[in-house]
């Protein structure tokens, strides 16, 4: 999402106002497009203004805030459109009427724009549209072109979402050199997106350089981006203009991240040391604060240790937490919503889960796999509007499973190392714990010894199918496996379930 905000100067704004109040009716002309005003002034108490509106065709208003109401947003030919609000003061917002390809600009303004100095605890209860001037430090960078971060003043933390560099352009925020622990003081006008309150597209206003900073990190004496499995020194040094050094570990990392020595002076140097990991990648941001005696300046570096790659079920996976750890999940893919990305679905005996994309842009695509072929990825727990996915996903095998007709399976070599998906009518149910049973096509009938209810399933996993799904004699089933030969007489060996069409 990027929004665009117009906030007027204050003698536009009163002339905006002073227009309003004369009660200025010459319409605003555009061929076939009319409104009788470009300008609508709301009372700070709350209410509604009207305009006219005149069009050869059907037209409809886009770009309103949520504190402001707009009715009826779409209509055709003449008529009215009121503008109203709740009780509020200085906001501003720029609505469009569109209509046949032409479009009017309406400028709604309730109240002067005036800017309030506020703490972030301020913003945060605030209302949406109204600039703010806050001061904090920076706590975390998100994004370095755009200038996305966060800004913590002690009463609460607020996300900055865009910020402009000294001339007022955007993505140019390296240019004004801000780093993590800079206090920094800003302006910007407040809006919510799903949730979380931010200041948009903000103007600095000043940087207080941190006191403290890490100019650079290396583990096991080299400069690397991560800590190896097995552990051991990381060095941080660091320039403080400051009084001392205080280290800051988070609580889930001090089992396994500790300082073991610090000097003192200009440029101390803090040694930290990793023990071995012996679960998945994790990470760990360390705080190095200090003092002039009435502000506290703080340095953050991020510690990431390298971590062995969890083997899981798609049911194990869903049940573990969101984090950096790394896991193996393999099922057949039920199904590919964005090729391009490598968006799909995959299941297993388990459950089936969501993954946000493999590899780079367009690897997914020219690997050819799709829907029922078996994939093996490795990637991240993530989680979206608290629905599990995989994140960060990588391809780390694949099978092609290849669809055959019972006649053309029966014609491939036997014991082949292949997977086919056959498809046929259930004829008979010889097992129904494991699913032993017979498909037929035609007068063609072929043995599939087990039908297990998913990919990967051992044990007393394997059975069940057959109950679970409501397989019965008459319905339409596709299984997985590969070609075997049992006493002379050809068979899908250890197939998988992958879809039923029930008779009835």
């Amino acid at each position: 999402m990027k929004l665009k905000y117009i906030i007027p100067s204050l003698m536009a704004i009163v002339a905006a106002v002073f227009t309003s109040c004369n009660d200025d009716k010459n319409p605003t002309y555009l061929h076939e497009l009319r409104v009788s005003q470009s300008y609508v002034s709301l009372s700070t108490s709350g209410g509604s203004t009207t305009i006219d509106i005149q069009a050869a065709g059907s037209w409809s208003v886009s770009g309103a805030p949520e504190w402001l109401t707009v009715s009826p947003a779409s209509g055709s030919g003449n008529g009215s459109i009121s503008f109203s609000a709740d009780a509020a003061e200085g906001r501003t917002a720029e609505v469009i009427i569109s209509s046949e390809g032409l479009t009017q600009r309406i400028n709604v303004i309730q109240g002067i724009a005036t800017v309030s100095t506020a703490t972030c605890a301020e913003v945060l209860a605030g209302p949406d549209s109204k600039t703010y001037r806050v001061t904090g430090a920076v706590t975390k960078i998100a994004n370095t072109t755009y200038g996305n971060w966060y800004m913590n003043d002690g009463t609460g933390e607020v996300y900055i979402y865009g910020t402009l560099d000294k001339s007022g352009a955007e993505k140019n925020f390296e240019s004004l050199g801000i780093e993590v622990g800079d206090e920094v003081t800003v302006e910007g006008p407040k809006t919510t997106y799903n949730g979380t309150v931010e200041l948009v597209n903000v103007s600095v206003i000043k940087i207080n350089k941190s006191l403290i900073k890490v100019d650079s990190l290396t583990i096991n004496g080299a400069i690397a981006k991560e800590m190896p499995i097995e552990g051991g020194e990381i060095v941080a040094n660091l320039t403080c203009k400051g009084t001392g050094v205080a280290v800051e570990i988070p609580a889930d990392a001090q089992s396994w991240l500790g300082v073991i020595n610090s000097t003192i002076g200009a440029n101390p140097i803090v040694t930290l040391r990793a023990s071995a990991n012996a679960g998945g990648e994790r990470s760990a941001t360390v705080t190095f604060k200090t003092t002039d005696g009435k502000k506290e300046y703080s340095a953050q570096a991020t510690i990431v240790q390298a971590g062995a790659i969890v083997d899981a079920s798609v049911a194990d996976f869903l049940a573990a937490p969101v984090g950096d750890a790394l896991y193996r999940l393999t099922g057949v893919i039920t199904k590919v919503e964005k090729a391009e990305y490598g968006n799909i679905y995959i299941r297993d005996y388990s459950g089936e889960v969501y993954i946000y994309g493999i590899g780079e842009k367009g690897a997914f695509e020219a690997s050819g796999l799709v829907e029922g072929d078996i994939v093996t990825l490795v990637g991240k727990r993530g989680e979206y509007k608290g629905t599990a996915q995989m994140v960060k996903a990588q391809t780390d095998s694949y099978n092609k499973v290849y669809e055959k007709t019972i006649a053309e399976f029966l014609a491939e070599p036997d014991d082949s190392q292949l997977y086919y998906r056959v498809t046929g009518i259930v004829d008979e149910i010889a097992n129904d714990t494991y699913g032993n049973l017979y498909l037929k096509d035609g007068d063609t009938r072929l043995y599939v010894y087990g039908c297990y209810p998913g990919w990967g399933a051992t044990g007393d996993a394997r059975k069940g199918a057959v109950a679970a799904f409501d397989i019965e004699v008459g319905d339409k089933l596709t299984v997985i496996g590969k070609k075997s030969v049992h006493d002379g007489t050809p068979q899908v060996s250890n197939g998988v379930f992958y879809s039923l069409v029930k008779a009835n």
